[in-house]
């Protein structure tokens, strides 16, 4: 008995598969399904000419008159282009296909409704991602004249602006996309899965919140201008060259070479120190020469100093801020003459250099005036106990 039923159930079913088989054969022979397939083909031909035309036109027009606003958006949409082709390729093919008709009666035959609803859908998602994969593209051209705009101001933080702005176009572009895919192709209920995700998106903020903390950071940042990209700061005992500012943090490459990423929350919430700002770098120094030198060298060499600080074109001769040397004190074992100039313009190793040039010349001056440098000594006396026999 189990047996019979299971045969007539099959039986039963085949036979249905057998009209159905007969209805879509009928209004849909594979000449159909091959057109289908011809269409997406001849589609995605058609884009590859129009991609190499587009190539070659703009590769004639960089040369003839350089980059143009024309070439750059020309350059954009290159690539876009076959995803739109793809697209039409996509809807083209359907009409190629019989579908049934669910209000005829009887019913017509044909693929079912519900294949061509997302059919259509397909279409127009793959539509929807070319035109945003276009827009994503031509922010280039927005990069571009945005780093044509910022090369003639004077600061270079601007420049570190551009990829941050970038970033954030290609980020909305990317959510305004989806959420219209969801919304308007897929015609899914944005607001609910949005009020769906409120409770998880009150946990991320809360997990999130010191990357926020930095977002805004950086805002505050670009906006202040505490300092600029190359100058020497120091931030919570970091010194060293800004390299880069980031969504989330600023680079620094310290003086050893490290590269060091400072939270922006912390940079506005700390004592910056900009040392890119000084107006001069500023040196102080003691150089001691030994007693046996007398008041005569100790005196000659004050002037040696100043000859030679004379001769340097970076030190800086303002007469408020003028050189000064002093023979300022008796040390326990030498003569100190205290040295104070500045160093213009504040290039950290141009100051470096000036300071080696001075220190050369003040050795081989000193050397030729037989000037000794003194070092730390020390003189021990012996008393010889009287009563102490020979």
């Amino acid at each position: 008995m189990l047996t019979q039923k299971l045969n007539n159930i099959l039986a039963e079913g085949n036979s249905y598969l057998n009209i159905f088989n007969y209805e879509l054969a009928e209004n849909n022979p594979i000449w159909r399904y091959i057109l289908v397939l011809l269409t997406i083909i001849v589609t995605l031909i058609i884009s590859r000419i129009v991609q190499f035309a587009i190539s070659s036109y703009t590769l004639k027009k960089e040369k003839q008159k350089g980059i143009t606003i024309l070439t750059l958006f020309l350059k954009c949409i290159n690539k876009p282009i076959s995803v739109i082709f793809f697209a039409l390729g996509i809807y083209a093919a359907k009409l190629c296909m019989v579908f049934a008709d669910p209000e005829a009666v009887p019913p017509s035959g044909g693929i079912s409704p519900t294949v061509e609803t997302t059919w259509i859908q397909v279409s127009q998602a793959v539509a929807a991602i070319a035109i945003a994969y276009a827009l994503y593209k031509l922010v280039d051209l927005v990069e571009h004249y945005l780093y044509k705009w910022t090369s003639k101001t004077h600061t270079k933080l601007d420049d570190m602006l551009v990829p941050i702005v970038r970033k954030a176009l290609r980020i909305t572009i990317a959510i305004v996309a989806v959420i219209h895919i969801v919304d308007n192709v897929l015609h899914q209920d944005v607001k609910s899965i949005l009020l769906g995700a409120g409770l998880g998106g009150v946990a991320i903020a809360l997990a999130a919140k010191d990357t926020l903390a930095n977002f805004f950071g950086s805002i505050t940042i670009f906006a202040d201008r505490p300092f600029q990209v190359d100058e020497l700061v120091e931030i919570e005992g970091n010194r060293g060259f800004v390299e880069e500012v980031g969504f989330r943090s600023t680079k620094i490459r310290s003086l050893e070479g490290h590269l060091v990423s400072v939270p922006n929350s912390i940079i506005t919430n700390s004592l910056v120190v900009n040392i890119g700002k000084r107006p001069y770098i500023r040196r102080t120094s003691n150089i001691t020469i030994t007693y046996d030198s007398g008041h005569k060298k100790a005196e000659r060499a004050v002037e040696i100093i100043k000859e030679i600080l004379e001769k340097v074109p970076e030190v800086n001769t303002d007469p408020e801020t003028p050189p000064r040397i002093y023979f300022s004190d008796f040390n326990d074992s030498s003569l100190n003459i205290y040295i104070s100039y500045w160093v213009n313009p504040p290039d950290y190793w141009l100051f470096h250099e000036v300071n080696q040039k001075v220190n050369l010349e003040m050795m081989k001056r000193f050397e030729a005036e037989g000037i000794e440098f003194a070092f730390p000594t020390q003189t021990l006396y012996l008393k010889k106990d009287q009563n102490e026999k020979h």
